[in-house]
C-alpha cells in the first residue's frame, strides 16, 4: 500500500509541475490542425477495436 501511495503521489507532482511548463512552452495550433487530427481518430479507434478482438479470441488475452 505503501508502494502505491509513493507512486500516485510522485504522479500528481509530476502533473503538477508539467502541466504548467506544457502550457507554457508550447506553441499554440490553428484550427486546422486539429481537423487534419481529427481525420484520423475513426480509422485508428477501428484498428484498435480490431486489434483487442484478435487479441481476445486468437491469444486467449
Amino acid at each position: 500500500m505503501g508502494t502505491l501511495l509513493a507512486i500516485l503521489a510522485v504522479l500528481f507532482l509530476a502533473l503538477i509541475v508539467l502541466v504548467p511548463l506544457i502550457e507554457r512552452f508550447s506553441d499554440r495550433s490553428q484550427p486546422q490542425d486539429y481537423s487534419n487530427l481529427s481525420r484520423w481518430i475513426l480509422p485508428l479507434m477501428a484498428v484498435v477495436i480490431v486489434l483487442q478482438m484478435i487479441g481476445y479470441f486468437f491469444l486467449g488475452r
